[in-house]
């Protein structure tokens, strides 16, 4: 290694608990071996901005303690320098000045991407590694591979899940809890099925366009007169938020109290999902002669500056640590993973889709077992209702439809239902 190198860290995207583990395992590793470290604030945007006041010195002592806590000693942005050749080059430039020769950069898809882009527009000048963050755990990983934070997140949502459990039971009522993850529906599914919560919708399982809204409607509408027809009155709904990304505009277009831009189109991605949901199952359940109190809560924010729980700190550190040995020895252009306990770094090029020329997302396997077993617990409507006439007698008695209707009404839920699992 030559004599006078710097390596520089950053954190992008939404915070998640473990970032502030990573920071310091690299730092430490990279100060032991004599390499200056210099912590950049706020990710990209002071960068692209050519603002070299954005870099501060880190020492062992700064950070020894710090994995223990939850956000992002460096901040944290969303900034984006790929938008703009511009931008990109200025990044890279000052970086240049102040004499960067090795980049960490940690976060989602969104900073992987930008971490590749930098490397290349560095033309060898900066070599970068990337160290994958997000407690939606929706980057392309082996499906065994946990990105760091979602297992803290899933704990901590699921202890939020299952307070809100026990105060629907005592209160009789109904809660829709919105979690994180716009394009993919780990987190909700990870906390519903820890907690035990009474279903939970993903994007995964809804096919975009016109009668999604009404499809995720009446699968809420129809776990709660389920529950009711059994003589519950109160429940928990998981639902990711990129379920909102997955509804029309055009079935949005007549609801006044969602926003639209000049044009007069529905700000899809700006939806109040949880309350858009709750005002258009009460409407559905009225039509059919039920009253129930629903509640919406957000659990997204919560979660994603929380302590991190031992597993994460633990996985944090090897995190960090592999980060800044692979780049000491002379590795570039890769994401820093740790698969079966061993170092595998993954190749950036490896990252794109070849279609959309972006990292590629992981999403829920639904025809996994472990998403199998989630369904199994999820109270729904399903095929068996309509195969058992004492069952579909009872949910029709519960509203006010006939047999035939409820079945006219709900049956169609069941068209996507997954086959029954098998083990043998």
């Amino acid at each position: 290694m030559s004599e006078g190198e710097k390596l520089a860290i950053l954190v992008g995207g939404g915070p998640a608990p473990g970032i502030n583990s990573v920071i310091g395992a690299a730092t430490i590793r990279c100060r032991l071996d004599g390499v200056e470290v210099l912590g950049i604030r706020d990710g990209f945007e002071r960068l692209m901005a050519g603002d070299a006041g954005a870099a501060s010195r880190l020492e062992i002592a700064d950070v020894s303690r710090i994995h223990f806590r939850g956000g992002s000693i460096l901040g944290i942005s969303r900034a984006n320098p790929t938008t703009d050749p511009a931008l990109l080059e200025r990044a890279v430039a000052t970086l240049d000045d102040l004499g960067v020769s090795m980049l960490i950069t940690i976060g989602g898809d969104d900073t992987a991407f930008s971490a590749l882009k930098i490397e290349q527009q560095a033309r060898g000048r900066i070599r970068v590694i990337h160290v994958p963050k997000t407690i939606d755990n929706d980057l392309d990983l082996p499906a065994y591979i946990d990105t760091f934070g979602f297992r803290t997140a899933r704990h901590v949502g699921s202890e939020l899940v299952k307070n809100l459990m026990v105060d629907a039971y005592t209160t009789s009522r109904w809660y829709f809890a919105v979690a994180m993850g716009r394009k993919a529906g780990h987190l909700a599914l990870g906390i519903g099925k820890a907690a035990g919560a009474t279903l939970t919708i993903i994007p995964e399982e809804l096919e975009e366009g016109a009668g999604t809204l009404r499809r995720v409607v009446d699968i809420l509408a129809g776990a709660i007169i389920k529950r009711l027809s059994e003589g519950s009155r109160h429940g928990v709904a998981l639902i990711a938020e990129g379920v909102a990304l997955s509804l029309d505009e055009t079935e949005l277009a007549g609801l006044n109290h969602v926003e639209k831009d000049e044009h007069g189109h529905v700000r899809i991605a700006e939806i109040e999902i949880g309350e858009l949901l709750k005002r258009e199952v009460r409407a559905r359940l009225e039509e059919l002669g039920v009253k129930r109190t629903i509640v919406s809560k957000n659990i997204g924010y919560e979660l994603r500056c929380a302590d991190p729980i031992p597993s994460d700190m633990e996985y944090t550190r090897d995190l960090g640590y592999c980060a800044a040995k692979y780049l000491l020895e002379g590795g570039n252009a890769a994401m820093v993973s740790m698969q079966g306990d061993r170092f595998v770094p993954i190749a950036f090029k490896d990252l794109l889709d070849e279609e959309t020329g972006r990292t590629r997302v992981r999403l829920v396997d639904m025809q996994s077992t472990r998403y199998s077993i989630a369904r199994r617990y999820m109270i729904r409507i399903r095929r068996d209702d309509f195969e058992d006439p004492a069952l579909l007698a009872r949910l029709a008695a519960t509203t006010n439809l006939s047999e035939d209707q409820f079945r006219e009404q709900f049956e169609y839920l069941t068209e996507s239902e997954p086959e029954p699992l098998r083990l043998s």
